[in-house]
């Protein structure tokens, strides 16, 4: 249950980013309902949202995973459920997704994705628990640019993830969308 009324007042930045929800994802998202409540903070996060699409350094997989392993660590059903939808309609393998939570156990994962899947991970524990050998290991495989976009990926994720499970954001049904039916 959300913590705040998800309905904000009907302003003109409040329906014009409800249109525009509407139209790129079907659904107006709940926490750009919830930042409507104060539209500096709406209008400053869809500036800064539409930015982050423009970066290109970091693979899409990659990125995916680094931001479902945050997601899951913070504990945000919310971006978990959004992630895996915008993931996979990006082409990303639902398999790979879905086992994040499990990255440990699982055989669908290379050896740099268990590396950045780790890494998210250890960047999202309160405290984090980032090592110098981490990190070094990420460089003997990605450029500094990519690294720095990998790391910066994982803090948007935290701050995101961290505000939906502040103010009680829980999925709204994105991952239903790309999920085949069960055969009858």
């Amino acid at each position: 249950m959300a913590r705040i009324p998800l309905d904000p007042p009907r302003t003109l930045v409040h329906r014009l980013a409800g249109w525009y929800s509407r139209r790129t994802y079907g659904a107006v998202l709940d926490p750009g309902a919830a930042m409507a409540h104060n539209p500096r903070v709406l209008l400053t996060n869809a500036r800064f949202e539409r930015s982050l699409q423009r970066w290109d350094r970091l693979d899409p997989t990659l990125e995916a995973l680094a931001v479902m392993a945050s997601a899951v660590t913070i504990g945000c059903s919310w971006c978990v459920d959004f992630g895996y939808w915008i993931s996979t309609t990006k082409g990303v393998d639902p398999a790979k997704l879905r086992d994040v939570p499990r990255w440990r156990d699982s055989d669908v994962y290379t050896a740099l994705e268990r590396r950045v899947i780790g890494y998210a991970e250890a960047m999202s524990s309160t405290p984090p628990t980032v090592t110098d050998a981490m990190v070094a290991e990420l460089r003997n495989e990605l450029d500094d640019a990519v690294l720095v976009e990998l790391t910066m990926m994982v803090a948007v994720e935290n701050s995101r993830s961290r505000f939906n499970a502040a103010l009680g954001l829980t999925s709204q049904g994105f991952r239903d969308r790309c999920e085949l039916p069960a055969s009858t």
